[in-house]
């Protein structure tokens, strides 16, 4: 395989798609417009629902774009090799025009094709929906695939938690998906061995959903739709990793550059500590994304998510001895990196340094404070009512105080955090 930069992946995207008639449209904001259910955009259609349910997008039935998003429920596993909560998704729309022919045909065509991604043909694996009570196995999208050159053999039917797609209140627009994967070469893990196991045998590259049925009623039966829409979704970032031959998304240019930023700031090896670099730089670049849609740190919803990222990356900052600095440049860097992509203007810094500054002092105290504590612990257990002393009397938020518990192997006991706070409530 090639190597693919950062910005030649997003022209090659957008290159392949108009090359089929689509129209680019830009991203949306990562705060949601009309949409009360979720504090943050989390996935490429959320803001393209309107027009799957049939509302005329002014850009016509093909689209093409790349959204950013923000999931926060993977938090602690950002600083494995693959978690993200800032990250983008690829994403192609047909709005009641073409299906699973022309679908299947074109991502055959940009996974293989040399002049895209050039991959190995004999390497791609796909899946397609069982079928169930609700709706027919999908020998279609099969049948297509064995067209374009895919072998029975590398066609595996899933069930509904592997190969369905539906929005999370359960009614609307749904349908099953077709999922593309690549061989790696390891040997199976069983003979039962699938594109479904963790085993590491197969890697997902994309996603090709199918809304052809629709669902009026929570737990209703689905029906055909009038309107019958395809998403396709590809993650930016695992997507650059893996067509490079990286071994985690932080060996791509999207955060190797910003690790050596924090290497030369806290004189720190960044093998002995990849962690604590890994969240200080993936936050710092998640809250720099928040900031530059407006978003600012609060108590509440969007400002408090934001305010929690900020204070991890202050944590990490703190544990790696950085200083104030290095924030700074974090967030110039990503500035220049998305340069004529997406606008970070000198407002972000200020607001992050501001809620840096506010919170130094909170870490510092608050971690001299634990610290003291731990060589009284008797069991493994860190007495809610610590907890919220930690909380109330040096303001140290009790995410901070769960995740020092469990570096340490403790755990906070939260009823107990619970009602002490509830009782200084009243």
């Amino acid at each position: 395989m090639r190597k693919i930069t950062y910005h030649e992946l997003r022209k090659m995207w957008f290159d392949f798609y108009q090359s089929h008639e689509h129209q680019i449209i830009p991203s949306w904001s990562l705060v949601p417009e009309n949409d009360g259910s979720v504090l943050f955009t989390t996935a490429g259609m959320q803001p393209l629902v309107p027009f799957l349910l049939g509302e005329k997008h002014p850009a016509g039935n093909r689209l093409c774009d790349i959204q950013k998003c923000v999931r926060t429920g993977d938090i602690d596993e950002v600083g494995d090799n693959s978690h993200l909560t800032f990250f983008e998704m690829m994403g192609n729309w047909s709005l009641g025009d073409y299906f699973k022919k022309e679908k299947v045909a074109w991502s055959y065509d940009f996974l293989t094709n040399p002049k895209y991604l050039g991959l190995d043909k004999e390497r791609i694996a796909v899946t397609a929906f069982a079928g169930d009570e609700v709706a027919p196995r999908d020998n279609e999208v099969a049948e297509y695939w064995k067209q374009v050159g895919i072998p029975t053999n590398r066609i595996f039917f899933l069930p509904k938690s592997e190969n369905w797609w539906q929005l999370a209140t359960g009614t609307g627009p749904c349908g099953p998906d077709s999922e593309m994967f690549y061989d790696t070469g390891k040997q199976p893990c069983s003979p039962e061995c699938n594109p479904s196991c963790d085993c590491g045998k197969y890697v997902e590259i994309g996603n090709d959903v199918y809304m052809q049925y629709v669902i009026h009623q929570k737990d209703g039966e689905a029906v055909p739709a009038k309107q019958r829409n395809v998403d396709t979704g590809m993650g930016l970032e695992r997507l650059l990793c893996f067509v490079n031959g990286y071994q985690t998304v932080y060996d791509s240019e999207l955060f190797a550059p910003a690790i050596q930023i924090v290497a030369d700031d806290c004189q720190k090896p960044y093998l002995e500590n990849t962690k604590a670099f890994r969240v200080l730089v993936e936050h710092t670049r998640a809250a720099t994304m928040i900031l530059s849609d407006g978003v600012v740190p609060s108590a509440t919803g969007q400002g408090y998510v934001l305010r929690r990222l900020i204070r991890r990356a202050v944590r990490m900052a703190n544990q790696l001895g950085c200083s104030r600095n290095v924030y700074e440049k974090l967030i110039q860097f990503y500035r220049e990196f998305f340069q004529g992509i997406y606008q970070i203007d000198a407002s972000v810094t200020k607001n992050y340094l501001e809620e840096v500054d506010k919170f130094s002092k909170t870490i510092e105290q608050g971690i001299r404070e634990f610290n003291k504590i731990l060589p009284y612990l008797k069991d493994k257990r860190f007495s809610g009512k610590t907890a919220f002393r930690l909380y109330e009397t040096y303001g140290f938020p009790i995410e901070l105080t769960q995740e020092l518990a469990t570096e340490n192997g403790l755990t906070v006991n939260m009823e107990e955090f619970e009602a002490a706070k509830n009782k200084h409530s009243e």
